[in-house]
């Protein structure tokens, strides 16, 4: 880093100074590092909502939420009390949150105290945008793979580690937080040293074609699929069986930078799939059945994950916990925050009413917007099934904790 910081200061001092601001401050396609963009925040309108309104509220079994609520609020109790969160007009700290969590959870497994800690605990909110107060909800789940420890026999592809020669930057250590308002720059650059340069990190393209990276990173399990092991990519995380019959768990532990293309996407631009039939379903199928051209077109998503072993419980999301099947949700951070309870109005695949409680606990890289979502399923190829094919209108609304009560003098 010693070496990194003065070339960046340098870069940025003759990109601003220079009058080259459009450079560094336009898209992402005027800037040489392909770092993921970060986009600016939508605008949002939080509404009160009587919880009493919400569709199917009384008909939910809270009890099964309470696992993932728990670990939500063990997260909140270990944060900052004072930690201020605002959405719209409302302002509430930390130490509302842990209060609003120990009243329901002294509520005990009990349907009807259950329902009423949370309306006194909690304020309900509607969350949509200036002109729409639907959108979009798809699913996700934990991918199961077949692997080993060591490279043998059928198991050839490597799951790898963060390698040890990557370097992420973070603009703002290097950037006015007010120069970066309203732009959509990444928040950090992911590269590699070359000389005393910091480049683009190696694609996918380089990684497993090239196998630029084996002289750098451990191989944290050996699968026997690339199809796999690329959905594993896209999912994040996953469960590998090895061949004594135990369940090794990994997770996403870090990427190259670069943008991400999914294999839909590619399908259908390369005339295999029609826009209608490219379910996960219908593109894990036909590149399992096309291996030596599903290699070529896989390639043109540069994005690569790295993954470490996750031990115990898991899957873990984006705020630190392990996810709980149909009751973690995924969200964009900037509109609801992790940690905070959601009420889910939509529909599942098969299209059924999907309204139930769910709490935010994770991100994704296209879970972008204000009325945004992914469900998780689970693990095994019945979630696979469910979560391949949810792609469904609905709405949401979060629950805010109450403010507490201000202590008066007599």
């Amino acid at each position: 880093m010693a070496v990194i910081r003065p070339i960046f200061l340098i870069l940025l001092g003759v990109a601003l100074g220079a009058g080259a601001t459009y450079w560094f401050l336009q898209p992402p396609t005027a800037i040489s590092v392909p770092a993921q963009p970060q986009p600016s925040a939508p605008q949002v309108i939080y509404t009160p909502r009587a919880t009493n309104e919400l569709p199917g509220w009384l008909d939910d079994v809270l009890v099964d939420a309470l696992p993932a609520l728990k670990r939500s609020c063990v997260v909140a109790q270990a944060q900052p009390p004072e930690k201020t969160t605002t959405l719209g007009t409302l302002v509430f700290q930390n130490s509302d949150l842990t209060t609003a969590c120990q009243g329901v959870l002294a509520a005990g497994n009990d349907s009807t105290a259950l329902h009423q800690a949370f309306e006194t605990a909690f304020q309900t909110v509607s969350v949509r945008a200036a002109d729409n107060a639907n959108g979009l909800f798809t699913g996700y789940y934990e991918a199961s793979l077949r692997g080993s420890l060591t490279r043998q026999g059928a198991y050839q592809i490597p799951l790898y580690g963060v390698p040890k020669n990557l370097i992420a930057v973070a603009i703002k250590d290097f950037v006015p937080a007010n120069a970066l308002d309203k732009t959509n720059m990444p928040t950090s650059l992911i590269g590699r040293v070359v000389g005393r340069e910091l480049k683009p990190y190696f694609t996918r393209a380089e990684i497993d074609g090239a196998q630029a990276i084996a002289a750098d990173s451990d191989v944290i399990v050996w699968v026997e699929d690339a199809v796999d092991a690329h959905v594993l990519h896209i999912q994040g995380s996953g469960q590998v069986t090895l061949p004594d019959g135990t369940m090794m768990r990994v997770g996403f532990a870090g990427n190259n930078g670069h943008q991400f293309r999914g294999l839909g996407r590619i399908l259908i631009d390369e005339g295999v799939l029609d826009r209608d039939g490219a379910s996960m379903i219908a593109v894990r199928d036909w590149l399992k059945k096309n291996p030596e051209r599903a290699q070529v077109l896989m390639n043109q998503n540069a994005r690569y994950i790295f993954f470490r072993k996750i031990e115990g419980d898991g899957p873990i999301g984006a705020q630190g916990v392990a996810l709980t099947p149909g009751r973690s949700l995924a969200v964009d951070p900037r509109i609801i925050p992790l940690g905070l309870p959601v009420w889910l109005e939509t529909a599942d695949p098969d299209g059924k009413p999907l309204r139930r409680l769910m709490l935010a606990q994770d991100v994704g890289v296209a879970i972008t917007g204000v009325v945004r979502g992914d469900f998780f399923w689970g693990a095994g190829e019945a979630a696979f099934a469910m979560a391949a094919r949810m792609r469904s209108s609905g709405s949401y609304t979060v629950f805010v904790p109450k403010p507490a009560p201000t202590a008066t003098k007599n």
